[in-house]
């Protein structure tokens, strides 16, 4: 994040605006929303500042910016046309550590000023950190057209059997459980249809009905996709923001990971080569463990979690000790990475069938089934095999395939980092060492490579160019 949001109490403080043209009385204007003693300094005012003077809602003093106007105020916003001043402005405030905004000028502000979406004292705030002004507009345009008026009204419902709700359950997520319910169902109707009275019977039953206990706990066994927050399903985005606590892969990248739920705990369970945070028994274990504690479990797993990703193992574990769990599908690697890199899986001028393997290495060889695997018109997706590549395309050749058969590497494809390497089982290997390429990596072996060229279609911002080729002899 370039800036931190949050929210400031001025209520009653001292705020000083520089400036007295029409952008200065629009934020004049806010700043007496959140009810600041606001002063303004300039030599002259615009009609509509001047009105809030004569109606005494604001200070002027007439004059030029000086550093000494500084003092007693917790905020400063600079809303001239004037540089100098701006920046005169900018850097006083700075040397006291009093928060400065420069309208249109990013670089001079400590603080910015986001599009406002107000159902106080429900606030949502759009920022683009100062880059895309217009564009943060248009999203809180777009927030006002679906969050209803009312639900400044909900909120101050719920605020008053906040302490009700807090003193009748000891279990957080207990009392976490009962908000998320009713703030989506009946409880919420009623308020937004304006049932006022009806509202607060049915939570104040509602909350006499539940039962102080440990909530049980599940797990939701996710995939998370081979990378691009994207292609993320409906339903992983609702459970990611429900879990109380997640269990995430390496796989797992930081763009989907930031869209968890902020106040979930996280634990880290990656493997490497020859690098296992957790072992995977004591993983099923600690999934058992966290639900028996009454949590909700996000087992957050790359690509599906049923190819490739032990889910399988995890939920007999789960079912041997009766907990309660479900299962979302995700986007598996094969099929995401092929897609997003040009190339089809299956093709009827080139491949009727597609194998997924794993080419992980063991004592320097792979244990695969290679005259299955070394068959004309099939499409080969090899997972996690880049450190085995020479053997690979080695044993692919001499059982069977031409060496010049084509052959694709990509490196976390789907993500603004996805690079990729087209060659064949005779010049792979060597192009990808001279790449440097950075894991996760996935191979594809198959006439189907040779679509590439003609239907590559995603540019990553990140690359100029998003692969490299050779001769396939």
């Amino acid at each position: 994040m370039d800036f931190l949001p949050i929210f400031i109490n001025i209520k009653n403080q001292n705020c000083l605006v520089v400036g007295g043209g029409e952008v200065a009385a629009r934020k004049v204007t806010l700043l007496l929303q959140a009810n600041a003693h606001v002063i303004v300094v300039s030599p002259e005012l615009d009609e509509k500042l001047n009105a809030q003077l004569n109606q005494g809602n604001i200070t002027h003093r007439a004059e030029y910016f000086h550093p000494e106007h500084l003092a007693n105020v917790i905020l400063v916003i600079a809303a001239t046309n004037d540089r100098a001043t701006n920046q005169l402005v900018s850097e006083s405030a700075k040397i006291l550590r009093i928060p400065v905004n420069v309208v249109d000028n990013p670089d001079l502000c400590s603080f910015i000023m986001p599009s406002i979406v107000d159902r106080s004292p429900l606030l949502i705030a759009v920022s683009s950190s100062g880059k895309s002004p217009v564009l943060a507009r248009l999203l809180r345009a777009h927030l006002e057209t679906i969050i209803p008026e009312a639900y400044g009204r909900l909120v101050n419902y719920a605020a008053q059997f906040r302490e009700q709700v807090k003193q009748h359950f000891s279990h957080p997520q207990k009392r976490r459980l009962f908000w998320e319910k009713h703030l989506q169902g009946s409880f919420s109707e009623m308020v937004l249809a304006g049932k006022d009275q009806a509202a607060k019977n049915y939570l104040a039953n509602a909350l006499q009905g539940e039962i102080d206990d440990i909530p049980p706990g599940e797990v939701y066994l996710v995939g998370a996709g081979p990378g691009n927050p994207d292609l993320l399903t409906f339903r992983a985005m609702r459970l990611m923001q429900q879990a109380d606590v997640v269990v995430y892969d390496r796989l797992v990248s930081p763009a989907i990971l930031n869209m968890v739920r902020r106040d979930a705990s996280r634990i880290y369970a990656g493997k490497e080569r020859n690098k296992h945070t957790i072992p995977q028994e004591s993983i099923n274990n600690l999934l058992v463990r966290l639900a028996k504690e009454g949590k909700r479990v996000l087992r957050l797993k790359g690509g599906d979690p049923f190819i490739f990703g032990r889910g399988g193992e995890e939920i007999e574990t789960l079912t041997d000790h009766h907990i309660p769990f479900q299962v979302v599908p995700g986007i598996t690697a094969a099929s995401g990475v092929a897609a997003y890199a040009g190339i089809p899986l299956t093709h009827r001028d080139y491949a009727q069938s597609c194998i997924f393997v794993t080419g992980h290495l063991k004592n320097d060889s792979i244990n695969l089934d290679w005259p299955t695997l070394a068959r004309p018109q099939q499409t080969i997706v090899i997972y996690m095999g880049s450190l085995g590549l020479p053997v690979l395309c080695q044993q692919l050749i001499s059982h069977g395939l031409p060496d010049t058969m084509p052959a694709a590497i990509i490196q976390q494809g789907t993500t603004q980092k996805q690079k990729i390497i087209i060659g064949s089982l005779k010049t792979l290997p060597d192009l990808t060492a001279a790449a440097n390429l950075t894991p996760p990596t996935l191979i594809i072996v198959g006439e189907v490579v040779k679509l590439h060229p003609k239907l590559t279609w995603f540019q990553p911002i990140e690359n100029t160019s998003q692969s490299s080729t050779s001769p396939s002899n």
